[in-house]
């Protein structure tokens, strides 16, 4: 079992020592993706899988919080702001604008790449070291951006 997965079974544990709905939910919904993963793909959760499962849990939250937001339903966007920081808990501390900006540049470099038909290229290069650390629809905007310009 992967390191993230024991820690976020032991906080699941804890959570329900300490009466912590919210937190208890959130992870046990994290959980079960991951178990939902294993079942599915008859695979053990490694800890790249887990940073996969997180990326696409928080994704979801933030465009909840938006919708939500944009319905008026602050109530709402508030639970879920709160869920998005529990998961961000277990992601790696997120990459700054210049961090990501140079990721972008050295892949580009990398791979050679000169239009936007090798936009795929730079995407994976700059997916392997972003993952989890960056909103990849932001990164893709930011490489289509070079890219055409």
């Amino acid at each position: 079992m992967s390191d993230t997965r024991t820690r976020l079974l032991d906080d699941i544990k804890a959570a329900m020592k300490a009466g912590d709905k919210t937190r208890l939910g959130t992870l046990r919904q994290i959980s079960a993706a991951a178990k939902q993963k294993e079942v599915d793909e008859r695979i053990e959760i490694d800890d790249d899988a887990m940073l996969l499962i997180l990326d696409k849990q928080l994704k979801q939250r933030r465009e909840s919080i938006a919708q939500y937001q944009e319905a008026g339903r602050d109530d709402l966007a508030d639970v879920e702001i709160a869920e998005a920081a529990i998961i961000q808990e277990y992601l790696p501390a997120a990459l700054t604008d210049a961090e990501v900006d140079a990721l972008i540049d050295k892949a580009i470099a990398d791979s050679g790449a000169a239009s936007i038909k090798d936009m795929g290229k730079v995407m994976g290069l700059v997916k392997a070291q972003a993952q989890g650390r960056a909103d990849m629809g932001k990164i893709s905007g930011i490489i289509k951006t070079k890219l055409s310009g």
